[in-house]
This record gives structure tokens, sequence and C-alpha cells, in this order.
């Protein structure tokens, strides 16, 4: 039997409803017609006011906790973001200032973004890849940025952005496939009579 690859994923969007969250549900979407999955999901947008207030893990509330630990023992992980003043949200900043340094390394991470028009695009590249190449995540190949002009109420209506997020989960399989999604055969039995009568 299968092993379901433990996924969380983290929509840094304050408002509901979100079009970052939509693009990452969309991801999922993608990702659980291809592999069997367990999923977590952090709405920042529900937990602003108690993430805020807090200035170090100790001080966080106990579900908080549990989704930093999430974070942290996921097999995937899929970040998104709005982008306020060409970077990421600071409470998705404020979130993974609070994850343990060295507990994603290797972890892969499919990078999303949305923002108003295409001139913001780069922010996977130049603000979201160098954040996660600090935990020594493995950034996956494809990332996916939308604007406003490819939604329609909050639900993607763009031939070109449907084909991105095809192309970023076709590109990330084979960097999930191996992550304890089939457990290990067991070693073959080997009778030393037989091979010397062989």
């Amino acid at each position: 039997m299968s092993h379901k690859l433990k996924i969380t994923a983290v929509s840094g969007g304050a408002g509901q409803p979100s079009r970052t969250l939509t693009i990452i549900e969309e991801i999922i979407k993608r990702l659980d017609k291809q592999i069997p999955i367990e999923l977590h999901l952090i709405e920042l947008g529900q937990i602003s006011s108690l993430l805020g207030a807090a200035g170090t893990r100790d001080a966080l509330p106990e579900p908080i906790k549990k989704d930093i630990e999430a974070i942290e023992t996921a097999d995937l992980l899929i970040v998104g973001t709005p982008v306020y003043r060409g970077s990421y949200t600071g409470l998705f900043k404020h979130l993974f200032d609070l994850v343990h340094h060295e507990a994603l390394i290797d972890v892969p991470v499919i990078l999303s973004a949305t923002g108003g028009s295409d001139r913001h695009a780069l922010i996977i590249e130049h603000q979201l890849r160098p954040l996660f190449g600090f935990f020594q995540a493995l950034t996956l190949p494809i990332g996916v940025y939308a604007t406003e002009a490819e939604f329609v109420n909050y639900q993607v209506a763009s031939k070109a952005l449907e084909a991105r997020l095809d192309l970023a989960v076709e590109k990330a399989l084979p960097h999930l496939k191996h992550r304890n999604l089939v457990p290990e055969q067991a070693s073959p039995v080997i009778n030393h009579q037989d091979l010397a009568k062989a």
C-alpha cells in the first residue's frame, strides 16, 4: 500500500477570497490527480493576529505551533504570496522566521505569487527562491506567477495560467514520486542451498 505525500501549503494572502489561495488550490488539485497526498493548509489571513503578536516561537499559541511543525515535517511545501512593495508579505516572512533553519534541508518547494501586473513576476526568482535557499530547501524548477487580469471572480480564467500550473506540477513530479510514496520492498531471502545447485 502506498504512503501519502505530506504536503503543507502556505497561502500568504490576507483577504478572503484570495487569488493566492486559488493558485495554491489549483496546484494541489493537479498533484492530487497524480499522487496520493495528505494536506495541511495554512492561510495567513486566518491566523494573522495571533501570528503577528508572537515575537518568538515559544510565544505562539498551540495551533500555530502545530502549523510550523507541519511545515518542518512536510514532504513537500507549496507556498504562495501576494506581492507587496515588490516582495512577499511581512506575515509570510515572519512565519518562516519561526521555522527552524535546518528543518527544510532538501525539502521540495513549489513557489507561487500573485500581483497586479507582470512587472512583479520576478518575485519568484529574486525574493522567494533566495528565502528558501537560505533554508537549503529544494526549490522546484517552475514557479507560478499570476496577475489580477488572469482571474475572474477569483477563479483562474487564463489558458496561459492553466498551462503554467500544469507545467509546474509536471516538472515537480519527478522530484516527489520517490519521497515515501511506496514502502521499501523487503530484501529477497536468499536460499544458499539453491545457489549451490545453480
